[in-house]
C-alpha cells in the first residue's frame, strides 16, 4: 500500500464517519424535537448531508466508475426527494394545524389571522381545518348528523 492509497483510505474513512455521525444526529433530532416542523428540519438537513458524505466516501474508497455512477445516482435522488417530501409534509401539517404556532418566529402563510395560502382562497369556510388539531372527525360527524 503506497502513500496515495493510504491517504485516499483516510479521507474515505473520515467522510464515512462524518456522514454516519450526521445521520445519527438526524435520527436523534427526530426523537428529541417537540413539533412537526423542527422534526422535519432535523430529518432533512443533516440526513441529506450525511448521506452525501457517505456516498462521497464510498466513491473514493471503491474507485470504480460503475460504483461511482451508481452512488451519484443515489445522491441525486436523495437531493431531489428529501427536500420535496419534507416540504409537502410540513405544508400538510400546517394546513391541518399540527404546528405549534406559539414557537414560530415568522409565519409567512398568515398575516393578521388571514390565511394567504392559495389553496384556501377558493375553498368554502367549512373546508378549512379546525382550530384545534384532532377535532376534524368530531366536526364531520356533527355535520353529517345534522343533515
Amino acid at each position: 500500500m503506497n502513500e496515495l492509497e493510504m491517504a485516499r483510505d483516510v479521507v474515505a474513512v473520515v467522510l464515512l464517519l462524518l456522514g454516519a455521525f450526521l445521520c445519527l444526529t438526524a435520527g436523534l433530532g427526530l426523537l428529541r424535537f417537540p413539533d412537526v416542523l423542527t422534526r422535519m428540519h432535523a430529518g432533512t438537513k443533516p440526513q441529506v448531508l450525511g448521506v452525501l458524505l457517505v456516498m462521497v466516501g464510498a466513491a473514493i474508497r471503491l474507485q470504480g466508475w460503475s460504483a461511482t455512477w451508481m452512488l451519484l445516482l443515489v445522491a441525486a435522488f436523495q437531493l431531489l426527494t428529501a427536500p420535496v417530501s419534507a416540504h409537502m409534509i410540513s405544508r400538510v401539517a400546517y394546513r391541518r394545524r399540527h404546528v405549534r404556532r406559539d414557537r414560530m418566529l415568522v409565519d409567512e402563510l398568515t398575516t393578521g389571522g388571514a390565511v394567504r395560502d392559495r389553496v384556501y382562497q377558493g375553498d368554502e369556510p367549512a373546508d378549512a381545518p379546525p382550530e384545534q388539531p384532532g377535532t376534524a372527525l368530531e366536526e364531520s360527524r356533527r355535520r353529517d348528523g345534522a343533515r
